[in-house]
């Protein structure tokens, strides 16, 4: 039922005039005839006090099904940069209304966990501006450049606070009950890695073999050598992997990600192309934000801008994207690129 239509049956099924209506709603009678009517629609901020007044929700009043609500909340976290206070409560309430009543209890807990990561990356980028506000006023402001690394999720001294072990800890029982789970043996072995619990990760290691057939298992083979100072007897590994995997567009990703890792740009970014390239559509822009990446960094703010603007160009044509946070972000980077270009 589309919305006039939804207007009008809710207020005759109750028995409520166009005048008692359009007094609540402090609109004229002939506003809420052309809602009927379908001429014109109730403004935004006009249809919380609709749902109030008759006594159902927004999805109700819009005549949502559960799943069409659940993706209506998931595309607004992906497509806003920051979500109102209202919209955040609304989409919080409707959530948990759905864990009580059952409805894809799994689903709607991670969706939750998007909804609070969305907004927590959104404050992060709002304390990065603000720490940047007070040391543009004093730059000796020692708390503003803690502040600052918190925000942009800078490098931390103090082994107490940057390690793992909380996650890792979680993630070790976790695979002890879903022996099967690749995704939980990755995530595990990364964090293992990224603290240099190396013999962790070895048994982790295998324990993933059992749970993986892709190039994974001896991609991370190399990376533990890597890691034990055996960097030839890692590349003799990975070198041989787009070989054996020739089809896998993330072996070329994976490698890509190991030359930045090892400062060989130039390797990188090739990589990068190739994993591009490989890639049937629609294709993911995790290599051209690298690439775009790895050019600022080389001080190529023009070439970035070229990369970026390649990727507003892929978002369009292969994910029917130019709105939206998605692409602002980009926008906003290209904006900076430029603006930094002109001042030098």
């Amino acid at each position: 039922m589309e919305l006039t239509d939804k207007i009008r049956s809710l207020r005759t099924s109750r028995g409520i005039t166009q005048e008692a209506l359009a007094s609540a709603m402090g609109v004229t009678a002939q506003a809420v005839s052309k809602w009927e009517r379908g001429t014109t629609m109730p403004d935004v901020s006009v249809l919380p006090e609709l749902a109030v007044y008759f006594g159902v929700s927004l999805d109700e009043l819009f005549g949502l099904t559960e799943e069409k609500e659940f993706d209506r909340i998931q595309n607004v976290i992906w497509d806003k940069r920051l979500l109102s206070h209202d919209e955040f409560d609304q989409a919080e309430r409707w959530i948990d209304e759905k864990i009580t009543s059952s409805y894809r209890v799994s689903d709607c807990h991670r969706l939750k966990a998007d909804l609070y990561n969305h907004q927590a990356d959104f404050l992060k980028e709002a304390a990065a501006e603000e720490a940047k506000a007070a040391l543009a006023i004093d730059p000796d402001n020692r708390d503003a450049l803690s502040e600052l690394n918190g925000a942009m999720n800078g490098f931390i001294p103090d082994w107490c606070v940057r390690n793992h072990y909380e996650l890792i800890g979680y993630l070790q029982d976790f695979v002890r009950k879903h022996p099967d789970n690749r995704s939980a043996h990755l995530w595990l072995m990364d964090n293992l890695l990224d603290d240099r619990r190396i013999e962790e990760a070895e048994a982790v290691l295998e324990s993933l073999a059992k749970a993986d057939d892709t190039y994974r298992t001896s991609f991370y083979r190399g990376l533990i050598l890597w890691y034990k100072g055996k960097s030839d007897e890692a590349h003799e590994i990975w070198d041989k992997l787009p070989e054996e995997f020739p089809e896998d567009w993330l072996v070329d990703l994976s490698l890509a990600d190991v030359a930045v890792m090892e400062v060989r740009y130039d390797d990188a970014v090739k990589s990068y192309r190739k994993a591009l390239e490989h890639q049937t559509s629609p294709k993911y822009v995790d290599s051209l934000e690298s690439i775009a990446m790895i050019y600022e960094i080389q001080g190529k703010n023009a070439e970035a801008v070229k990369v970026l603007e390649e990727e507003l160009e892929l978002l369009a044509s292969d994910w029917d994207t130019t709105e939206g946070e998605t692409s602002e972000r980009i926008r906003r980077w290209i904006k900076r690129l430029s603006t930094y270009d002109k001042l030098m």
